[in-house]
Protein backbone atom coordinates (compact mmCIF):
# COMPACT_ATOMS: atom_id res chain seq x y z
CA UNK A 1 0.00 0.00 0.00
CA UNK A 2 1.31 3.44 -0.97
CA UNK A 3 1.16 5.54 2.17
CA UNK A 4 1.64 9.28 1.73
CA UNK A 5 1.47 11.19 5.04
CA UNK A 6 1.35 14.50 3.17
CA UNK A 7 -2.18 13.68 2.02
CA UNK A 8 -3.30 14.30 5.57
CA UNK A 9 -2.14 17.92 5.23
CA UNK A 10 -4.98 18.67 2.82
CA UNK A 11 -7.36 18.28 5.75
CA UNK A 12 -5.94 21.48 7.20
CA UNK A 13 -7.88 23.40 4.54
CA UNK A 14 -11.16 22.27 6.07
CA UNK A 15 -9.88 23.26 9.50
CA UNK A 16 -8.86 26.62 8.04
CA UNK A 17 -12.42 27.44 6.97
CA UNK A 18 -13.57 26.73 10.52
CA UNK A 19 -10.84 29.09 11.74
CA UNK A 20 -12.24 31.89 9.57
CA UNK A 21 -15.63 31.43 11.24
CA UNK A 22 -13.88 31.42 14.61
CA UNK A 23 -12.12 34.71 13.81
CA UNK A 24 -15.38 36.46 12.98
CA UNK A 25 -17.05 34.87 16.01
CA UNK A 26 -14.38 36.34 18.29
CA UNK A 27 -14.72 39.73 16.58
CA UNK A 28 -18.50 39.68 17.10
CA UNK A 29 -18.14 38.66 20.75
CA UNK A 30 -15.56 41.38 21.42
CA UNK A 31 -17.60 44.03 19.60
CA UNK A 32 -20.61 43.21 21.71
CA UNK A 33 -18.60 43.34 24.95
CA UNK A 34 -16.60 46.52 24.27
CA UNK A 35 -18.91 48.66 22.14
CA UNK A 36 -22.46 47.50 22.88
CA UNK A 37 -22.27 46.48 26.55
CA UNK A 38 -19.37 48.28 28.21
CA UNK A 39 -18.29 51.58 26.61
CA UNK A 40 -20.75 52.47 23.86
CA UNK A 41 -23.65 53.32 26.20
CA UNK A 42 -21.48 55.91 28.06
CA UNK A 43 -20.66 58.05 25.01
CA UNK A 44 -23.67 60.29 25.60
CA UNK A 45 -23.31 60.53 29.39
CA UNK A 46 -21.38 63.79 29.16
CA UNK A 47 -18.15 64.82 30.86
CA UNK A 48 -14.75 63.17 30.88
CA UNK A 49 -16.21 59.66 30.93
CA UNK A 50 -18.12 60.41 27.73
CA UNK A 51 -14.94 61.62 26.00
CA UNK A 52 -12.98 58.57 27.18
CA UNK A 53 -15.72 56.26 25.95
CA UNK A 54 -15.69 57.97 22.55
CA UNK A 55 -11.89 57.57 22.24
CA UNK A 56 -12.04 53.90 23.17
CA UNK A 57 -14.86 53.14 20.74
CA UNK A 58 -13.16 55.13 17.95
CA UNK A 59 -9.80 53.41 18.48
CA UNK A 60 -11.55 50.05 18.62
CA UNK A 61 -13.11 50.66 15.19
CA UNK A 62 -9.85 51.94 13.65
CA UNK A 63 -7.93 48.84 14.75
CA UNK A 64 -10.83 46.62 13.71
CA UNK A 65 -10.85 48.10 10.19
CA UNK A 66 -7.09 47.73 9.82
CA UNK A 67 -6.95 44.13 11.07
CA UNK A 68 -9.96 43.12 8.95
CA UNK A 69 -8.47 44.80 5.88
CA UNK A 70 -5.12 43.07 6.46
CA UNK A 71 -6.87 39.76 7.13
CA UNK A 72 -8.77 39.77 3.84
CA UNK A 73 -5.59 40.72 1.98
CA UNK A 74 -3.79 37.70 3.45
CA UNK A 75 -6.70 35.39 2.70
CA UNK A 76 -7.30 36.44 -0.91
CA UNK A 77 -3.80 37.53 -2.03
CA UNK A 78 -1.79 34.85 -3.78
CA UNK A 79 1.46 34.38 -1.82
CA UNK A 80 3.42 33.91 -5.04
CA UNK A 81 3.48 31.09 -7.58
CA UNK A 82 6.41 29.86 -9.65
CA UNK A 83 5.99 30.63 -13.37
CA UNK A 84 5.65 27.60 -15.61
CA UNK A 85 8.97 26.16 -16.81
CA UNK A 86 10.84 28.67 -14.64
CA UNK A 87 14.64 28.71 -14.85
CA UNK A 88 17.25 30.95 -13.31
CA UNK A 89 18.66 33.59 -15.62
CA UNK A 90 22.17 32.20 -15.22
CA UNK A 91 20.93 28.75 -16.15
CA UNK A 92 19.20 30.10 -19.24
CA UNK A 93 22.40 31.84 -20.30
CA UNK A 94 24.36 28.61 -19.95
CA UNK A 95 21.82 26.75 -22.05
CA UNK A 96 22.14 29.38 -24.77
CA UNK A 97 25.93 29.12 -24.65
CA UNK A 98 25.78 25.35 -24.83
CA UNK A 99 23.47 25.52 -27.83
CA UNK A 100 25.96 27.62 -29.79
CA UNK A 101 29.19 25.90 -28.75
CA UNK A 102 30.12 22.29 -28.07
CA UNK A 103 31.55 21.68 -24.58
CA UNK A 104 35.29 21.13 -24.62
CA UNK A 105 35.19 18.50 -21.91
CA UNK A 106 32.98 16.79 -19.37
CA UNK A 107 34.35 19.22 -16.76
CA UNK A 108 32.71 22.13 -18.59
CA UNK A 109 29.39 20.34 -18.42
CA UNK A 110 29.73 19.77 -14.69
CA UNK A 111 30.31 23.47 -14.15
CA UNK A 112 26.86 24.26 -15.43
CA UNK A 113 25.03 26.06 -12.59
CA UNK A 114 22.40 23.94 -10.95
CA UNK A 115 18.98 25.29 -10.04
CA UNK A 116 16.49 24.05 -7.52
CA UNK A 117 13.92 21.63 -8.83
CA UNK A 118 10.68 20.40 -7.31
CA UNK A 119 9.89 16.79 -8.15
CA UNK A 120 6.27 17.18 -7.08
CA UNK A 121 5.61 20.32 -9.16
CA UNK A 122 7.91 19.20 -11.97
CA UNK A 123 9.21 22.73 -12.24
CA UNK A 124 12.18 24.89 -11.38
CA UNK A 125 12.50 26.12 -7.81
CA UNK A 126 13.57 29.76 -7.29
CA UNK A 127 15.71 30.77 -4.30
CA UNK A 128 13.87 30.78 -0.96
CA UNK A 129 10.98 28.86 -2.52
CA UNK A 130 9.45 25.84 -0.78
CA UNK A 131 6.77 23.31 -1.57
CA UNK A 132 3.60 23.49 0.54
CA UNK A 133 2.05 20.11 1.21
CA UNK A 134 -1.30 21.73 2.06
CA UNK A 135 -1.59 23.92 -1.05
CA UNK A 136 0.21 21.23 -3.10
CA UNK A 137 2.42 23.72 -4.95
CA UNK A 138 5.64 25.66 -4.55
CA UNK A 139 5.31 29.05 -2.86
CA UNK A 140 7.74 31.93 -3.42
CA UNK A 141 9.68 32.87 -0.28
CA UNK A 142 7.38 30.68 1.75
CA UNK A 143 7.19 31.48 5.45
CA UNK A 144 4.54 29.00 6.56
CA UNK A 145 1.04 27.76 5.83
CA UNK A 146 -1.40 29.54 8.12
CA UNK A 147 -4.62 27.70 8.92
CA UNK A 148 -6.11 30.94 10.27
CA UNK A 149 -6.17 32.42 6.76
CA UNK A 150 -6.49 29.17 4.73
CA UNK A 151 -3.50 30.30 2.71
CA UNK A 152 0.25 30.21 2.58
CA UNK A 153 2.26 33.19 3.74
CA UNK A 154 4.82 34.04 1.08
CA UNK A 155 6.56 36.83 -0.79
CA UNK A 156 3.41 38.57 -2.05
CA UNK A 157 1.35 38.58 1.17
CA UNK A 158 3.92 38.44 3.99
CA UNK A 159 3.51 42.17 4.69
CA UNK A 160 -0.25 41.75 5.01
CA UNK A 161 0.21 38.83 7.39
CA UNK A 162 2.57 40.84 9.61
CA UNK A 163 0.11 43.74 9.71
CA UNK A 164 -2.74 41.38 10.54
CA UNK A 165 -0.75 39.95 13.45
CA UNK A 166 0.28 43.43 14.65
CA UNK A 167 -3.21 44.97 14.50
CA UNK A 168 -4.79 41.89 16.05
CA UNK A 169 -2.31 42.07 18.92
CA UNK A 170 -3.01 45.80 19.44
CA UNK A 171 -6.76 45.20 19.27
CA UNK A 172 -6.76 42.31 21.73
CA UNK A 173 -4.40 44.18 24.07
CA UNK A 174 -6.66 47.23 24.06
CA UNK A 175 -9.76 45.09 24.57
CA UNK A 176 -8.14 43.35 27.52
CA UNK A 177 -7.27 46.66 29.18
CA UNK A 178 -10.66 48.32 28.65
CA UNK A 179 -12.55 45.22 29.81
CA UNK A 180 -10.36 44.75 32.88
CA UNK A 181 -12.46 47.02 35.20
CA UNK A 182 -15.63 45.20 34.21
CA UNK A 183 -13.93 41.83 34.65
CA UNK A 184 -12.71 42.79 38.14
CA UNK A 185 -16.25 43.71 39.18
CA UNK A 186 -17.63 40.61 37.43
CA UNK A 187 -17.78 38.41 40.52
CA UNK A 188 -19.31 41.15 42.66
CA UNK A 189 -22.00 41.74 40.02
CA UNK A 190 -22.72 38.01 39.86
CA UNK A 191 -23.09 37.89 43.64
CA UNK A 192 -25.40 40.88 43.76
CA UNK A 193 -27.19 40.03 40.48
CA UNK A 194 -26.78 43.69 39.49
CA UNK A 195 -26.43 42.88 35.78
CA UNK A 196 -28.11 40.44 33.44
CA UNK A 197 -26.46 37.01 33.13
CA UNK A 198 -26.10 37.50 29.36
CA UNK A 199 -24.05 40.71 29.69
CA UNK A 200 -21.88 39.22 32.41
CA UNK A 201 -21.17 36.15 30.28
CA UNK A 202 -20.23 38.30 27.28
CA UNK A 203 -17.83 40.43 29.33
CA UNK A 204 -16.24 37.39 31.01
CA UNK A 205 -15.73 35.43 27.77
CA UNK A 206 -14.50 38.45 25.82
CA UNK A 207 -11.92 39.33 28.47
CA UNK A 208 -10.58 35.77 28.76
CA UNK A 209 -10.40 35.26 24.99
CA UNK A 210 -8.71 38.61 24.33
CA UNK A 211 -6.23 38.10 27.15
CA UNK A 212 -5.28 34.68 25.81
CA UNK A 213 -4.83 35.99 22.27
CA UNK A 214 -2.89 39.06 23.41
CA UNK A 215 -0.39 36.92 25.34
CA UNK A 216 0.06 34.40 22.51
CA UNK A 217 0.29 37.09 19.84
CA UNK A 218 2.94 38.96 21.83
CA UNK A 219 5.28 36.00 21.35
CA UNK A 220 4.30 35.83 17.68
CA UNK A 221 4.97 39.55 17.15
CA UNK A 222 8.39 39.33 18.80
CA UNK A 223 9.33 36.26 16.75
CA UNK A 224 8.31 37.73 13.39
CA UNK A 225 9.89 41.09 14.23
CA UNK A 226 13.16 39.25 14.76
CA UNK A 227 12.74 37.38 11.46
CA UNK A 228 11.85 40.59 9.64
CA UNK A 229 14.89 42.49 10.92
CA UNK A 230 17.21 39.67 9.81
CA UNK A 231 15.38 39.05 6.49
CA UNK A 232 14.64 35.44 7.37
CA UNK A 233 11.54 33.30 6.95
CA UNK A 234 10.31 30.73 9.44
CA UNK A 235 11.47 27.83 7.26
CA UNK A 236 14.91 29.40 6.81
CA UNK A 237 15.76 29.60 10.51
CA UNK A 238 17.54 26.23 10.50
CA UNK A 239 19.38 27.06 7.28
CA UNK A 240 20.50 30.40 8.69
CA UNK A 241 22.12 28.73 11.70
CA UNK A 242 24.54 26.93 9.38
CA UNK A 243 25.92 30.22 8.01
CA UNK A 244 28.23 32.59 9.82
CA UNK A 245 26.58 35.46 7.98
CA UNK A 246 23.11 35.23 6.49
CA UNK A 247 23.46 36.23 2.85
CA UNK A 248 20.03 37.91 2.69
CA UNK A 249 20.66 40.11 5.74
CA UNK A 250 21.11 43.59 4.22
CA UNK A 251 20.75 45.60 7.44
CA UNK A 252 17.53 46.20 9.37
CA UNK A 253 16.33 49.12 7.21
CA UNK A 254 16.87 47.38 3.89
CA UNK A 255 15.42 44.18 5.33
CA UNK A 256 12.20 45.97 6.21
CA UNK A 257 12.02 47.50 2.74
CA UNK A 258 12.31 44.02 1.20
CA UNK A 259 8.94 43.21 2.80
CA UNK A 260 7.14 46.54 3.32
CA UNK A 261 8.49 48.51 0.36
CA UNK A 262 10.37 51.81 0.30
CA UNK A 263 7.32 54.06 0.81
CA UNK A 264 7.34 54.53 4.58
CA UNK A 265 3.91 56.21 4.54
CA UNK A 266 2.44 52.90 3.34
CA UNK A 267 4.24 50.63 5.79
CA UNK A 268 1.22 50.39 8.10
CA UNK A 269 -1.32 49.87 5.32
CA UNK A 270 -1.93 46.50 3.61
CA UNK A 271 -1.01 47.70 0.13
CA UNK A 272 2.01 48.49 -2.05
CA UNK A 273 2.82 51.47 -4.22
CA UNK A 274 3.21 50.90 -7.95
CA UNK A 275 6.81 52.11 -7.74
CA UNK A 276 7.71 49.54 -5.09
CA UNK A 277 6.19 46.69 -7.10
CA UNK A 278 8.35 47.76 -10.05
CA UNK A 279 11.58 48.58 -8.22
CA UNK A 280 11.77 46.07 -5.35
CA UNK A 281 12.40 42.64 -6.93
CA UNK A 282 11.96 40.84 -3.59
CA UNK A 283 8.24 41.69 -3.60
CA UNK A 284 7.87 39.43 -6.66
CA UNK A 285 9.57 36.57 -4.86
CA UNK A 286 11.87 35.57 -7.74
CA UNK A 287 14.99 37.67 -7.23
CA UNK A 288 16.56 38.65 -3.92
CA UNK A 289 19.58 40.89 -3.33
CA UNK A 290 22.36 39.44 -1.21
CA UNK A 291 25.19 40.83 0.87
CA UNK A 292 28.13 42.08 -1.17
CA UNK A 293 30.67 40.56 1.23
CA UNK A 294 29.38 37.01 0.76
CA UNK A 295 29.86 34.86 -2.31
CA UNK A 296 26.60 33.40 -3.53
Amino acid sequence: MDLNPFRLCSGLKILGYLMILLVFGIIALTYDAVVVVTWGPHIFDGGANSFLSFLIVALFHVLLVMLTWSYFMVVFRDPGAVPANWKMLSDQNVEEDNSTAMPSSSEDTERRPAIGYCNRCQNGKPPRCHHCSVCKRCVLKMDHHCIWVVNCVGACNYKFFLLFVLYTFLETLMDTLVLLPSFISFFQQVKNSSSSPGKLAVIFLAFVVNLAFALSLLCFVVMHASLLLSNTTSVEVHEKRKDVRWKYDLGWKNNIEQVFGTKKMLWFFPLFSKEDLERVPALDGLDFPTRSDIEV
